[in-house]
């Protein structure tokens, strides 16, 4: 296959820099020939896949229903969401019949009530158990799984948030984990196919300073590659 991958990004939500990071993924994933749109649209977005335009669609948004908590209230007219049923049909499919997609940190958050979500994308978010220490040094370090993601990789600290207490799909290795100042380590990335396609989930990517790290970066335009199927 030739010719660059074409990247759709589903962006936007509270409590991260998306405006900011977004566009620096965008530059990272360049750099190995993927040209992406970047959108906050989400119906919008994944309607457009329909049209066959796309290889890969990232999810680097925190776009969830926002309830039980009303520290949440002044930002759900703005950001609260569900995935419409067309959506989640339109998700699935692209990467069932042969997309890819690489869901990247709040990725996991996303869609909480669509159970489907965790299987596709290999983990979900559990509100009530699922959570993070504050915002500090994270250490990402690959596992002896032997994968293209973290060939010859070596582990590195930044600033970041390290999720941690969610819900795994079954039979989903992680190819690396990261660990918090508790020295507690969990799943940080996977690699898997589903159905046709391909996803990867990388639980990094808080702000542009870890989307922008010398080694995150090449895990994160080998998880495009990969999930493009060109790797």
């Amino acid at each position: 296959m030739t010719g660059p991958v074409r990247n759709l990004i589903l962006t936007g939500g509270i409590g991260h820099p998306f405006a900011d990071a977004a566009p620096a993924l965008d530059g990272v994933l360049s750099g190995a020939g993927v040209v992406s749109t970047v959108t906050d649209d989400i119906e919008g977005g994944l309607e457009a896949l329909e049209g066959g335009g796309f290889d890969l669609v990232t999810v680097y948004a925190l776009r969830w229903r926002m309830l039980g908590n009303e520290k949440y209230a002044p930002h759900r007219d703005a950001w609260a969401f569900s995935l419409s049923a067309a959506g989640r049909r339109r998700l699935a499919r692209f990467v069932t019949d042969g997309g890819g997609m690489l869901g990247l940190h709040t990725a996991l958050i996303c869609f909480d009530d669509w159970p489907e979500w965790k299987e596709l994308l290999g983990g979900a978010w559990v509100w009530g158990r699922s959570a993070h220490p504050p915002r500090g040094p994270v250490t990402l370090r690959p596992t002896a799984i032997p994968h293209p993601l973290t060939e010859g990789l070596p582990a590195f600290t930044v600033n970041d948030e390290a999720y941690g207490n969610f819900d795994l799909a079954a039979g989903v290795e992680p190819l690396a984990t990261v660990e918090a100042e508790d020295g507690v380590a969990w799943p940080a990335l996977w690699a898997r196919h589903v159905g046709r396609g391909r996803a990867v989930a990388d639980t990094l990517g808080h702000d542009r300073q870890t989307v922008e790290h010398p080694v995150h970066r090449r895990i994160l335009t080998r998880a495009a590659l990969w999930a493009a199927g060109r790797l």
